[in-house]
């Protein structure tokens, strides 16, 4: 009887050891999970890499505001300025890679290597989400002397040198397609570096230059409120918000589509887990009603592409450029 119930004794105690192993593992587990997504415990910033005021800054703030809440941590906007976005874009590769600090980024990171302008380029980037297209567009004061893009054409050719185009910042999407322009019309224009869009579209108002290419959204409440006037945009098809406007392939000027993408990407080195949870919010921030809404309102073009089409997008997009810009001798 008492070897019987020593024998119960041992076995509740290894029953008992094994089911606290067992706990413990399972509670071990727990926290390695918890690990992986114990993230974001703090404020994030998003590197905004132009001036603010312009398009790449409005999608920028209006995105991070809309992540904020499925992040559940606040995403302060810093702009930081220089080098046609190359300073911005540089600074935010070079960040510490633990998802605090993301850039939003244009196709001007893959543009400006082969300007050589910067060695960043997109494979310095771990993509989280694509949220924007939009073409480029030739832009004037609306009592400008020039109504459509054939009677600037005409003034220009008239007028060699005097055509002073202004964009936003030396290997801009807006400066490389000013000079594209030029190379498919014949036409060599003086092309005027700013600090970004709003710059630029504040020194044509200004009379400073005759000319801008940005963005649709950069002046549409200066179009819509008759201060300025755009000549024509560089997509396959007119926009909604501009059904006016037409684009330079129906007038006959077939150089392509051209125009901005913008996105939001942290260092290459961010953990998989960290870019996992961000790639989720912003997803999620892409679909709020509120975020869709500002987009429609400011002729924002929403185009939303997870982390994988992103990153094939930028990979096509530096080929493309690798190969246009030795084409039009641009390199510095």
């Amino acid at each position: 009887m008492k070897k019987s119930w020593l024998l119960c004794a041992l076995m509740i105690s290894i029953l008992l050891v094994a089911g606290c192993s067992s706990k413990g593992n399972e509670e071990a587990s727990a926290s390695e999970d918890g690990k992986k997504i114990d993230f974001p415990t703090k404020a994030a910033t998003l590197i905004v890499p132009y001036s603010a005021g312009g398009g790449t800054d409005a999608v920028g703030r209006a995105i991070a505001s809309a992540a904020e809440k499925h992040l559940g941590e606040s995403i302060g906007v810093v702009n930081k300025t220089g080098g046609g976005g190359a300073v911005g874009m540089t600074e935010g590769a070079n960040a510490k890679p633990d998802g605090y600090t993301m850039t939003m980024l244009t196709v001007e990171l893959t543009m400006l290597p082969h300007l050589g302008l910067t060695p960043t380029n997109h494979e310095n980037f771990k993509p989280i989400a694509q949220f924007n297209f939009d073409p480029s567009s030739v832009v004037v004061p609306v009592d400008a002397p020039y109504q459509t893009i054939e009677e600037l054409i005409e003034f220009a050719k008239a007028n060699p040198g005097k055509v002073r185009i202004g964009n936003g910042g030396t290997g801009s999407a807006g400066h490389l397609s000013a000079v594209t322009m030029g190379e498919a019309v014949g036409v060599e224009f003086s092309h005027i570096p700013f600090e970004g869009g709003a710059p630029a579209v504040t020194a044509l108002l200004g009379g400073h230059v005759e000319a801008v290419v940005v963005q649709p959204p950069e002046v549409l409440q200066q179009v819509l409120g008759g201060k300025l006037k755009i000549l024509g945009i560089m997509s396959k098809e007119r926009l909604d918000v501009l059904p006016d406007v037409p684009t330079f392939m129906e007038i006959g000027y077939d150089f392509g589509e051209i125009g901005v993408w913008r996105g939001v990407a942290v260092p290459k080195e961010t953990p998989d887990d960290v870019t996992a949870v961000l790639t989720e919010a912003f997803m999620k921030a892409a679909e709020e009603p509120d975020f869709i809404e500002f987009m429609e309102n400011n002729g924002l073009g929403l185009v939303v592409n997870n982390s994988e089409d992103f990153k094939q997008l930028m990979a096509d997009s530096h080929e493309l450029y690798g190969e246009l810009i030795p084409r039009l001798d641009l390199e510095s």
